[in-house]
């Protein structure tokens, strides 16, 4: 009897893991193939949400760590595509946009809370991270304000929710009104959260539009240093310490070394090359975290805020685009 009860014990063991040695295989292999060009940025977000409501995450820990490294080099990478003359044209048409954007994303998202009875912190850190570069924003402001775990988890679920959508939505939208390529990289800049999935639907949209979208993006990043420090005023937790959002200094460097050493032209396209397929990796990767359970801790009201909010700041800024940028 004790006999069959251990060989039960050991067939179970050997089955759990074997599913487990599975799970991470099958994972290494699709995380691989979004590697490819077989995988469009969109395709590897739907397997990263496959696999996570199917068999979950199997490097939870290890592909959080990797999602924020991977999406920073990614992004420094793309400067090699580009050049000073285009940047400071891109800067220079979006500038206003940009700034009106964030001032009426905070102003209305803090109302909006207030109406939905959210709790205040969580309720702004969703309007910061709409404002200006979703979890990067977040995570940035958070520490300053003294935020609480639950906070940030809520805020976080709300911005990847909204960001997947946007990923399939904003490409479609801009064909069927036939936006230019500056218009939809503009666009996809102030109404999209995330870098990756601005840089995701930008890419499906066209170079032009990827250089855009990845300049103003990553202009609209570098206000998380006076919104941070407002946000310590304002929460009377003092100005705090921001972190710098290095791989934008990176990313301008990269960019002048692609414009001013004609040496570096000829793998010029290499690098931009490999930094797409890092971007396609890491929305799998986004993806692949995005389980039931994450999605239940965020709650309806934050939800409700999040995406009137979203729709609201998409259109006003889709209509101005439209109006101002050829």
């Amino acid at each position: 009897m004790q006999s069959t009860h251990a060989a039960t014990a050991i067939t179970g063991r050997q089955l759990f893991i074997r599913n487990s040695l599975a799970q991470k295989t099958i994972f290494i292999l699709l995380a691989a193939l979004c590697c490819t060009s077989f995988i469009t940025p969109p395709v590897a977000l739907l397997l990263g949400l496959i696999v996570a409501q199917v068999s979950g995450q199997p490097f939870a820990r290890q592909a959080y760590k990797a999602t924020h490294w991977l999406l920073q080099l990614s992004v420094v990478g793309l400067g090699f595509g580009m050049t000073v003359t285009s940047a400071l044209q891109a800067g220079k048409q979006s500038l206003a946009i940009t700034i009106v954007s964030i001032i009426i994303t905070l102003l209305l998202g803090t109302l909006l809370g207030r109406w939905l009875l959210i709790e205040k912190k969580t309720a702004f850190l969703v309007a910061a991270g709409t404002a200006i570069c979703g979890g990067s924003a977040i995570a940035a402001i958070a520490p300053v304000i003294k935020a609480e775990e639950k906070q940030i988890s809520v805020a976080l679920g709300v911005v990847f929710v909204l960001n997947a959508v946007a990923l399939y939505l904003f490409p479609v939208v801009g064909h069927l009104l036939h936006l230019s390529g500056t218009q939809f990289g503009v666009w996809c800049a102030v109404a999209i959260h995330d870098t990756s999935s601005v840089t995701g639907a930008a890419a499906r949209y066209g170079t032009h539009a990827l250089e855009i979208a990845t300049t103003v993006k990553l202009a609209r990043a570098l206000w998380i240093i006076p919104v941070a420090f407002l946000s310590g005023l304002v929460f009377k937790q003092g100005a705090g310490k921001v972190t710098v959002p290095w791989f934008i200094a990176l990313f301008i460097i990269a960019m002048i070394i692609h414009t001013y050493v004609p040496a570096v032209e000829p793998y010029a396209g290499y690098i931009v090359h490999v930094a797409k397929a890092g971007l396609t990796l890491t929305l799998f990767l986004i993806g692949s975290g995005l389980s039931v359970s994450t999605l239940r801790k965020v709650g309806a009201k934050s939800f409700i805020q999040g995406g009137i909010l979203w729709v609201m700041i998409a259109l006003v800024n889709l209509w101005v685009i439209i109006v101002m940028l050829p």
